[in-house]
């Protein structure tokens, strides 16, 4: 660095900013290569380092602009670069890179535009290898996409050239801090009172349970919360491709897919894993997501003694998840006759919740949906509860109202062996909160 400038405030502008940061971030990484702090003072050498290396520029910044710098460079050597401040935002669920320049946030439901970008393509890169190297994947031109999890259970999934043709791209989805419970999702207006109450019964009644809905519409939150009704003393086995459930009791068996090595060998896929959970005596199978073959083993399970089964899918409506679980069944390479295929379904599964993300970015339970058989070749669906939507008002939000059909499921006697009295004004529109209608 010059020090044709020393002793007069600095007025840099863009370039030259990239060019200090350059230069310090240089500097830095070479003292903290001669000094190597331990792991829990990087933090306070770097800080060191940054204000020796900036007083040796003989440049004068004005403290808002050397703290900004300083906070990047922090970020870039420490966390994960310009996105740091968005995965330390409360507010912010989920950050999407699309290239070095282009960089969005989801914040309370809705997307829009942050105020950060990279440098160029390596930098991207940069922070996705910080990411993805140390738990033990790779990303590059022969193997351009990757799925990982972070220590914090947050989601990461990262595609890079020749693949992504913008740039690198960067998708990560939030853990939550604070673990919701089913009264959070009352108070969020997800659900009433009175559905809650019919799923814990439902639960607790050992029915079998699909829970439906698209990207980000908040079917992992809802599979933990339903999980949280699962008595204590039950045997749980929980598969999952990233571990994403925080199931609150103690006897809980968390599986958790597995990558091929190199040489295309080591692999474990959620089929071979709901297949070994069958002999490992479990009371319940709870499965992250199915999206494939294993939902066929699923449905087998569900059929033959692991009643009280949960799992996730992706579909817009409940009629939408069973061809959906159809075509997964398909999947598995046995040559299945239509009908014995929603045979198996109709038997096997008794309940499908259909989670929403409207259009203003509420996340609601829009349907409660009995499986009630078969009539010919066709599933019958039966809807319990509903999401009416009446209209939108003038800010976007949606309005509607969760309400009953009024008809009353076929399992009612497996909810009253459980001990739920359900009366028939639980299913009646308008009907009283019955949150002490349990024995």
């Amino acid at each position: 660095m010059s020090e044709a400038g020393a002793g007069r405030q600095a007025a840099l502008g863009g370039p030259d900013l990239e060019k200090l940061r350059g230069y310090l971030t240089q500097q830095v990484v070479r003292l903290m290569e001669e000094g190597n702090p331990p792991a829990n003072k990087r933090g306070e050498a770097i800080q060191q380092y940054l204000e020796h290396s900036f007083q040796q520029t003989k440049l004068q910044l004005d403290r808002a602009s050397k703290a900004s710098i300083f906070r990047e460079i922090t970020n870039d050597l420490l966390g994960f670069g310009p996105i740091q401040p968005l995965l330390d935002d409360p507010d912010v669920t989920e950050v999407m890179v699309n290239g070095p320049r282009h960089v969005y946030v989801e914040r309370k439901g809705r997307l829009e535009r942050a105020p950060v970008s990279f440098m160029d393509d390596a930098h991207v890169l940069r922070v996705i290898d910080r990411i993805v190297l140390p738990l033990g994947r790779r990303v590059d031109a022969d193997n351009p996409t990757v799925d990982a999890r972070l220590p914090d259970g947050s989601r990461v999934n990262a595609v890079v050239p020749p693949v992504a043709l913008d740039g690198p791209s960067l998708t990560i989805r939030k853990f939550g801090k604070e673990r919701l419970g089913v009264a959070d999702l009352v108070k969020f207006g997800s659900m009433t009172d009175t559905m809650a109450l019919f799923l814990e019964a439902c639960v607790k009644a050992h029915l079998n349970i699909v829970i439906s809905g698209g990207t980000g519409s908040g079917k992992t939150t809802l599979l933990n919360i339903m999980s949280s009704f699962i008595p204590e003393h039950e045997r749980i086995v929980t598969i999952e491709d990233a571990a994403e459930l925080r199931l609150q009791q103690e006897h809980v068996v968390r599986l958790e897919t597995k990558t091929p090595n190199l040489d295309g060998r080591g692999g474990m896929d959620i089929r071979g894993l709901v297949r070994n959970s069958l002999r490992m005596r479990p009371d319940r199978i709870v499965v992250g997501e199915v999206r494939g073959g294993e939902a066929l083993d699923m449905l087998q399970a569900m059929n033959t003694g692991h009643d009280g089964s949960l799992t996730t899918l992706h579909a817009n409506t409940p009629r939408d998840a069973l061809a959906r679980m159809e075509t997964m069944v398909l999947m598995a390479g046995m040559d299945l006759p239509i009908k014995v295929v929603r045979q198996q379904i109709a038997s096997a599964v008794d309940l499908i919740v259909q989670q929403s993300r409207l259009t203003d970015g509420a996340r609601k339970v829009t349907f409660i949906t009995e499986v009630a058989g078969m009539e010919g070749d066709t599933v019958i669906l039966t809807d319990i509860f509903h999401f009416e939507q009446t209209g939108v008002a003038g800010d976007g939000k949606v309005q509607g109202e969760l309400r009953p059909t009024g008809i009353r499921p076929l399992f009612m006697e497996r909810l009253k062996a459980a001990g739920f009295e359900l009366g028939a004004e639980v299913f009646i529109k308008g009907a009283a909160e019955m949150r002490g209608a349990k024995k």
